[in-house]
């Protein structure tokens, strides 16, 4: 069982390297938000926002506003360090407890969601913090199989694994209406639509 106080030990030891070990794929990221309904308008919360990666993926993309929680005090520090705009709120903190707002366009896990320690706990609690329409995403930049291979070293304390795409688009069905699921070389993310 993944412990939450290990997580922000981890975390906050790996903040300010975190963006220079970053690979990005800019077209997986652009089909992750489109998948998402990122959009002109949208009212955005990015959870386990790390150091800010996606924010301004999403603030190129006119969103009204982000709201970016992570529980990790430093991988917030160094976010709030390279962002400044008044359509961002950083939060630290942990969001199955911060009350951080509701009525969400877009929530959006990114390359984050095996560091929780209870899968369905978090989408049942995020499920709630949509508007009716609103699409919650779980979603990683990567291959399942490359995550769960870095996941074998040093992260294993602070990880779950990543579960099968099925396996995450069945839990999410328990709450929302399941749209995208995929899982290839490139990324991997399943969406759901919260009930209208």
């Amino acid at each position: 069982m993944i412990d939450k106080r290990e997580v922000i030990e981890f975390f906050n030891g790996r903040a300010a390297g975190w963006d220079s070990s970053l690979k990005r794929n800019d077209e997986a990221i652009d089909a992750i938000l489109n998948n998402a309904c990122v959009h002109e308008g949208s009212r955005v919360l990015d959870v386990a926002c790390g150091t800010g990666v996606l924010v301004s993926d999403y603030l190129k993309r006119g969103v009204s506003s982000v709201t970016a929680i992570d529980i990790s005090a430093e991988m917030i520090r160094v976010a709030k360090s390279k962002i400044d705009d008044n359509r961002v709120e950083f939060v630290c903190g942990d969001v199955e407890i911060v009350d951080v707002g509701n009525e969400y366009d877009s929530i959006v896990v990114y390359n984050a969601f095996p560091h929780f320690p209870d899968g369905e706990r978090l989408i049942a609690r995020l499920s709630k913090l949509l508007k009716d329409g609103g699409i919650l995403t779980v979603a990683h930049g990567s291959s399942r199989e490359k995550i769960d291979a870095c996941h074998r070293g040093a992260p294993s304390r602070v990880s779950n694994g990543l579960l099968p795409v099925e396996d995450l688009a069945e839990i999410f069905r328990r709450y929302l209406i399941v749209g995208t699921v995929v899982s290839n070389d490139s990324f991997y993310q399943v969406t759901g639509k919260r009930f209208i």
